[in-house]
């Protein structure tokens, strides 16, 4: 089966990451130098970003060609006439056999969740797999992935991130491996038929055959071990049992034979044998995949044509490849978008919904209109049937059959624009898509009484307006940003279609008077002029999207701004969003003004910290609005310490989360001093009683009477730890900043020996410490002492939690179901004392029993994480001097 998408979504949910973050512990330092933002569009990417989608389209052009010289004897018509002589049975058995491919597709997912230690009701599993596999084998590229499907469906099940990241991998890799095995066992058992096929000695195959089914089976041979390993140089992969791989080998199997039988029924029965077949179709995906084009459109029918054509005519096997891609690509396409219409309506009757099935909505109808506005522009750049054209000039004029056809290819171009804003869920796009299919529907029986193209656009048209609940996030189409990744899939399909139009029409010598020729019959003239009106409807949107006014940021917030952000934060139970007192980063707000992020740029990152601030239903439309600003300036949107909870948000604007560690949250009303665990406490408590510890807390009124003191015990603690201030997530010693919330000092002889910052909000749900500091020649155990009356004061208050912070790279796994990042960060944890107190940190959190709750980094456009960390650290450490000194 051609998976065309597991590369893509390889790299959008590949792997967990792990950083840095604003921590609650003794040596805590903290600070604000000013990250300025000029509003400007970043300088252009490196080079490098455009070598492998140049490369992409690049090579689409070169099999377009290669097909041109391998069906140079073939003609358009004689394609067509070989399409009209495949019987009904062959397509009915087609139709079935991909019914079977993806039943076994879905038990991919059954088997990806056992690895990841995870179970879920079989149907749920079996809708997210046939949509995935759906979306991403017909757009097979970034944000229309099967991985980032998956994505959207799973998160909302209370799946994990890295989970899903397991899940992923393992289909990835079992597919592989399938595809490799299943090739290894043709070249072994029909060596005689791939060998007159490709031209190449029998021998030979069979003895490649055997070492390619040696290869595939090679992780199975070493799950045997006891310790399950398999090392490949310096990397280390843990691998699943035995059984589970060799379950997974023969579904991959039965898939892959499935899938080749779609095609090889298709073909004439005369023609090579099934056996020797599948290798050949098994190489032809594997080619495709490693290409890199989207959906492997070119290399996968370039690679057929030139295996079969010593045995079966050319203008056979591309009458079968293009019903191919209809029966196994449009068909469940089609039948995907059905059932979530059939989803919608029942969850609109009955007020119930399928938990996750929300989230295909926006990848399945993308797909779909990406599918359509490459039928229309194919439609318009090829000959109409004679037949359907001489019934329609008997009651049509013929400006309107030009008409209708020029501007059906113009919205064709219009509908492969919007598919992207329908992924985003954008209202203005919803808006644009029905009434430009609408207009096409119309147009439809105009041009060529087009039959299937009435119903495709039928069903893209009921599927909007059953699920137009799901688009409402407000957008100016016109501000769209598009990422290189839907580039080369729209210049796949471009390029495509051009290249089907040169072969319909080589036959056709090209003169000037062509442009001017108007009648029923002259096919190429029209197509020539819904060529142009492609290419103006391009140009117009490129030369907008150079032209167009960008969006203002400033370099930091306003006083007014300031004021409403902190008027904000005060009504929210997060105390974090304090940090927004600094007044070093940036702000956004809501269009109601009721939430807001805030964020700092470095490089191309612009990193949002935590989660949006203020009421839960503005944060969709504000996520995707700093999603889609950052984008238009030329950057990547980065949201930095972000919890569990909403990851479907950040999934659903396009964003894929990695791991950075753990946050400590003790949960006050069960804290006590009472049983032989707390004896520590205790004997904290009555050490620091003994020593003669005064503790306080001073509210923000009174906070200005101890600045001096509160100075000299920071610049001393800076000094003796030869630190300089952080910033961006941490808070710095700046006298406003710290005079406007409460301190809890500790006195030792009258003296101030260690204070820290208080973070609270007007909820008084949960609080939290921010800048702490001790004098060096404090007592042993001045800190201990002061974090247990903090936390015994707060639970006297009646608070619920008491944030520690987050612990880098805690809570990652290093089992056999670990990503490879995982135990990566594992290691550094575990390893790492000498660069960063991971450990040390951890243990001293985790001595008050708190519990651990996940923080992410959501980071868009499927980029490396480590890179959105780099700049994220150089943020918190002040600038890239603050990253390589302390």
């Amino acid at each position: 089966m051609a998976r065309w998408h597991v590369l893509w979504g390889r790299r959008l949910i590949g792997m967990e990451a792990a950083g840095s973050s604003r921590v609650a512990a003794p040596d805590e330092a903290a600070g604000s130098d000013r990250q300025s933002l000029d509003g400007q569009r970043q300088p252009r990417r490196r080079w490098r970003r455009f070598l492998a989608p140049g490369v992409a389209v690049v090579l689409l052009a070169f099999m377009a060609l290669a097909v041109s010289r391998l069906a140079q004897d073939v003609t358009y018509s004689a394609v067509v006439e070989a399409l009209s002589e495949v019987s009904w049975w062959r397509l009915g058995a087609a139709g079935a056999l991909t019914a079977l491919s993806f039943l076994a597709l879905s038990f991919y997912d059954v088997s990806g969740l056992e690895y990841a230690g995870r179970r879920l009701p079989y149907p749920r599993v079996a809708l997210a797999s046939f949509c995935a596999y759906a979306v991403g084998n017909t757009a097979g590229f970034g944000p229309l992935s099967g991985g980032a499907v998956r994505y959207r469906f799973y998160t909302p099940l209370g799946l994990k991130p890295e989970e899903i990241a397991r899940v992923v991998a393992f289909i990835t890799a079992g597919f592989g491996l399938g595809l490799v095995a299943t090739a290894g066992l043709g070249l072994i058992f029909a060596g005689g038929p791939v060998a007159e096929a490709l031209r190449m000695p029998v021998p030979l195959l069979r003895a490649a055959g055997g070492v390619v089914l040696l290869l595939a089976f090679s992780p199975v041979i070493a799950s045997l071990r006891q310790a399950r390993t398999l090392r490949l140089r310096s990397v280390h992969i843990v691998l699943p049992r035995a059984g589970l791989i060799l379950r997974q080998l023969a579904i991959t199997l039965l898939d892959i034979t499935a899938s080749a039988a779609v095609l090889w029924v298709l073909l004439p029965q005369d023609s090579i044998g099934f056996v020797g077949f599948v290798p050949v179709y098994a190489i032809a995906v594997a080619l495709g995949v490693l290409s890199h084009v989207p959906a492997g459109l070119g290399v996968f029918e370039t690679v057929m044509i030139a295996a079969l054509s010593a045995t079966l005519p050319v203008d056979r096997v591309l009458a079968a490849l293009v019903l191919y891609r209809l029966i196994y690509y449009a068909l469940p396409l089609a039948a995907a978008t059905l059932t979530i219409i059939a989803l919608e309506a029942r969850r609109a009757v009955a007020g119930t919904a399928l938990a996750g099935a929300a989230q295909l909505i926006p990848p399945v109808l993308a797909a779909l209109s990406l599918l359509s506005g490459g039928m229309l522009v194919l439609s318009g750049l090829t000959p109409a049937a004679p037949q359907r054209l001489g019934l329609l000039n008997a009651f049509v004029p013929l400006p309107i059959i030009e008409g209708a056809h020029f501007l059906s290819s113009i919205l064709g171009t219009l509908l492969l624009i919007t598919a992207r804003g329908l992924l985003f869920r954008l209202d203005g796009a919803w808006w644009v898509t029905v009434v430009a299919t609408l207009l096409a529907l119309a147009f439809a029986p105009l041009k060529a009484l087009a039959v299937g193209e009435t119903v495709i656009l039928s069903l893209l048209l009921i599927a909007l307006l059953a699920t137009r609940a799901e688009f409402s996030r407000p957008s100016s189409l016109m501000h769209e940003t598009f990422s290189l990744r839907w580039l080369v899939a729209v210049a796949t399909i471009l390029v495509s279609c051009f290249a089907v139009m040169m072969f319909a029409y080589k036959e056709v010598a090209y003169t000037h008077e062509l442009w001017w020729q108007f009648e029923v019959t002259a096919d190429a003239p029209r197509s020539l002029r819904a060529l142009v009106g492609i290419a103006f409807a391009i140009a117009t949107i490129a030369v907008w999207s150079l032209v167009r006014p960008w969006p203002g940021i400033r370099e930091k917030a306003t006083a007014e701004q300031l004021e409403h952000a902190v008027a904000i934060a005060a009504q929210q139970e997060r105390p974090d969003a304090n940090l927004v007192r600094m007044g070093d980063k940036s702000l956004m707000f809501s269009e109601d003004g009721a939430a807001f992020i805030m964020f700092a740029r470095q490089g191309r990152s612009w990193v949002a910290l935590f989660d949006p601030v203020g009421a839960r239903a503005s944060w969709p439309g504000l996520v995707w609005k700093f999603v889609e600003t950052a984008r238009q300036h030329g950057g990547r949107a980065v949201f930095y310490e972000v919890g569990p909870r909403d990851l479907s948000l950040y999934a659903d604007a396009g964003l894929a989360a990695f791991k950075l560690g753990e946050s400590a949250k003790v949960k006050l009303a069960d804290f006590e001093l009472q049983g032989g665990r707390r004896s520590n406490f205790r004997n904290a408590l009555r050490k620091g009683e003994r020593a003669g510890f005064e503790f306080e807390v001073y509210p923000a009124d009174r906070v200005p009477e101890i600045l001096n003191e509160l100075k000299a015990v920071s610049d001393v603690w800076l000094a003796y730890h030869n630190v300089r201030e952080k910033a961006f997530s941490l808070g710095a010693f700046d006298e406003a900043y710290v005079a406007a919330q409460p301190v809890a000092c500790l006195r030792h002889q009258g003296r101030i020996i260690a204070f820290a910052t208080l973070l609270t909000t007007q909820v008084r749900y949960e609080a939290s410490i921010d800048l702490m500091r001790v004098a060096p020649d404090a007592p042993n155990g001045t800190m201990d002492f002061l974090f247990l009356k903090l936390i015994l004061l707060f639970k006297e208050e009646g608070y619920e939690w008491f944030d520690l912070g987050m612990a880098p790279l805690s809570g990652f796994r290093s089992g056999s179901a670990a990503t490879l990042w995982n135990r990566v960060g594992r290691a550094v944890f575990e390893h790492g004392e000498r660069f960063y107190h991971f450990k040390g940190l951890h243990g001293f959190k985790d001595k008050f029993d708190p519990h651990w709750e996940p923080r992410y980094m959501a980071v868009s456009g499927g980029i490396n994480p480590l890179i959105a960390l780099t700049d994220v650290t150089v943020l918190i450490g002040g600038g890239l001097r603050g990253v390589v000194s302390k």
